[in-house]
């Protein structure tokens, strides 16, 4: 059993196809840095973002939006706490 006080285990992140499409188009070290950042923030928490409209047919995708670094994702998180990311997104 962990220690109550232990660090906070992290979820796992995986890329959609069109998610990791996206990175390969990235090249400006300002995007990786902000996209960084965003996924650092869902890995902790993959509840941090809100919920988007939908139906229960599928995986409720989430949002979560920084506005400082200018970046969204769009993702799920399954039932394993493992967060899928959709899309990249700057804003």
């Amino acid at each position: 059993m962990p220690a109550p006080h232990g660090p906070r285990r992290r979820a796992r992140i995986a890329f959609s196809d069109s998610a990791a499409t996206q990175l390969d188009t990235i090249t400006s070290e300002a995007e990786f840095h902000s996209l960084d950042r965003a996924l650092v923030v869902i890995s902790v928490d993959p509840e941090a973002g809100e919920l988007l409209p939908g139906d229960s047919s599928g995986p409720r995708l989430r949002q979560y939006a920084d506005d400082v670094e200018r970046v969204r994702l769009v993702y799920w998180v399954t039932a394993l706490k493992m967060v899928v990311v959709v899309a990249f997104i700057e804003v």
